[in-house]
């Protein structure tokens, strides 16, 4: 999966299990955030994974060592390389658990897919800046992707941002 003529993005889903899961509406709910967000052209992956391999990079990475369900991994350039004309400047990665997926679908009673979606507009968010640790933040971010999960028609239970 990548770029169409009719979209300057590129994004790449892919699964690491083998799992029931319809990656075209994986990459729909992405390309709808950035569509929202008029992101200029760029390239994402996403990666759907295992509770063992989301606890090992949220280790390596974040320095917890548990499981979670969304990891975003913004590509920040360092040193001489600059962006090649003509092409979408990589984003970044997302990885996301499968199983912590299902899970949180169920307590929250949604379908899977529901909460897959909205994990990837999630992620995709934290790869355009948008930021959660604060409770200001959290509104905002959850106030769009509650916008954008509504324009695909996705109903998903979101608790309230400010109980976190």
């Amino acid at each position: 999966m990548g770029v169409s003529e009719e979209s300057p993005y590129w994004i790449d889903v892919q699964s690491e299990g083998d799992w029931e899961i319809d990656l075209e509406v994986l990459r729909r709910a992405a390309l709808a955030t950035l569509l929202h967000q008029k992101a200029p052209p760029v390239e994402i992956a996403i990666v759907l994974t295992d509770d063992e391999s989301m606890q090992e990079l949220n280790r390596r990475f974040r320095g917890t060592d548990a499981p979670t369900d969304v990891l975003a991994f913004p590509n920040e350039p360092r040193g001489p390389f600059v962006h090649a004309p003509g092409f979408p400047r990589y984003l970044g990665d997302i990885a996301i658990s499968y199983p912590r997926a299902q899970q949180q679908a169920a307590e929250a009673g949604h379908s899977t897919m529901a909460e897959l979606q909205l994990l990837v507009v999630h992620g995709v968010l934290h790869l355009l800046g948008y930021d959660d640790e604060t409770a200001t933040d959290r509104a905002r971010m959850w106030a769009v992707q509650e916008a954008i999960l509504r324009a695909l028609g996705v109903e998903v239970i979101l608790p309230d941002p400010s109980s976190w």
